[in-house]
């Protein structure tokens, strides 16, 4: 028996698909070793290019970001943040930067995988606000602030509209500060965390204020853990080349 499927059966399941359309999410923080600057120029030339041949490729089909932390944190030099529909294609890049010359010279001390998905909370100052939160549109800021987030069993335990009030403060706390944007990821049952979280600013004195101010709020007492914190500044692949002595 034939199954004929009408076009407009077809744009149906194209809509619900769409509907339900999501993106990966891949925060992998890597650590250069040492020995890898007393290398000849000539071989740190070459590893490196081979190292961005991968990033450069694989921009094609993700969404790639680098980002430098040389000096920022002592277990990491450098993020590749990618964002794609597919888990195989974070994994293949990975499996790809692997392959070159320059990993036996790399480590991963932290890695984060999320998802995107729509706000379980209703922002009523940004109504359309749980739609975006599926797709995510990089703001390509001078700034990122990138840590994982679990809340305490208790949490889930409290009414919906209790949750929600202490939400709304979250909301409007985080309205006052317009240069951070936010980016809220999740990770149940992905991986160790619950969310992962990422701000994207060109002052991060705004940061700082924003995230001392939500210590006070009425939700604190039931975050159980928001470290380690990153602080990531943008560059090129290539200039974090060089910057960590390539």
């Amino acid at each position: 028996m034939t199954v004929t499927t009408t076009r407009s059966e077809t744009q149906q399941q194209a809509a619900a698909q769409a509907a339900d359309a999501r993106q990966f999410v891949g925060f992998s923080f890597y650590r250069v070793d040492p020995a890898w600057r007393r290398l000849p120029d000539a071989a740190k030339r070459k590893q490196g290019g081979e190292l961005l041949g991968v990033v450069n490729a694989f921009s094609k089909k993700l969404m790639v970001l680098t980002y430098s932390l040389v000096g920022l944190k002592a277990d990491v030099d450098f993020l590749i943040w990618r964002v794609g529909t597919s888990l195989e294609a974070l994994q293949e890049m990975s499996g790809a930067v692997r392959q070159t010359a320059m990993a036996g010279y790399l480590s991963m001390p932290h890695a984060y995988l999320s998802m995107t998905k729509r706000s379980t909370y209703v922002d009523k100052l940004d109504p359309d606000h749980p739609d975006k939160r599926r797709f995510i549109t990089p703001f390509r800021s001078r700034y990122l602030f990138v840590y994982p987030f679990v809340k305490t069993p208790e949490w889930y335990q409290l009414p919906f509209d209790q949750r929600q009030a202490m939400m709304d403060e979250h909301i409007t706390l985080g309205n006052k500060y317009k240069s951070v944007r936010i980016h809220t990821t999740y990770s149940f049952g992905l991986d160790d965390q619950e969310f992962v979280l990422a701000f994207e600013t060109d002052k991060p004195q705004d940061f700082l204020d924003l995230v001392q101010e939500m210590r006070e709020s009425k939700a604190r007492p039931y975050t159980l853990r928001d470290t380690p914190i990153f602080t990531c500044v943008a560059k090129p692949m290539v200039e974090i080349l060089e910057e960590i002595g390539g």
